[in-house]
């Protein structure tokens, strides 16, 4: 409970950026996926990379340890009724496969991300707060099973909570 708390505090509270500033790699030019409809404007990142250790990538378990905790997570989205409308009917292969990529180049992975932002991405989707925590929490509970390192898990939790701003519709 306190661990999940202890990343759910860093999702939003003014202690993000310190955690970032105090534990993160500085950034990489990476390409970020292209905004097809000029209305949307992503305020967050979509692929921060978040370390220049090449371990990290490799606590994870490589390409082949993030496809097993995105099936992982997938499976837990699909049983949680907070997160399962946004899956049941959506191409779960595919969402799995952009997760991968995504996680991958924000690892410093070998990896490119063929998605689109997360602002074009949920757009319309209408996500709510309750919603977004349940899809982290289960995240959690999977990284957990996988029995990654929770200073590894809030690494990759820091790196992705700004871009709840492009998830969550207001």
């Amino acid at each position: 409970m306190f661990k999940t708390t202890l990343s759910l505090a860093l999702l939003f509270g003014a202690s993000t950026a310190a955690f970032a500033q105090e534990n993160l790699a500085p950034q990489y030019n990476v390409q970020e996926p292209a905004v097809s409809d000029p209305s949307i404007k992503p305020t967050a990142p979509t692929t921060p990379i978040i370390t220049d250790d090449e371990h990290l990538y490799e606590t994870f378990g490589g390409r082949e340890g993030l496809t097993a905790l995105m099936d992982d997570a997938m499976a837990r989205w699909l049983q949680n009724p907070k997160t399962r409308p946004f899956f049941e009917n959506a191409d779960q292969a595919r969402i799995k496969a952009l997760l991968v990529e995504q996680f991958c180049v924000i690892m410093h992975g070998p990896c490119t991300y063929s998605g689109r932002t997360m602002a074009e991405a949920h757009r319309g989707m209408n996500v709510k707060e309750g919603n977004f925590y349940g899809l982290v929490e289960e995240l959690q509970v999977a990284m957990n099973k996988r029995h990654i390192p929770f200073r590894a898990q809030n690494r990759l939790i820091a790196a992705l909570a700004p871009m709840h701003r492009d998830i969550i519709d207001k």
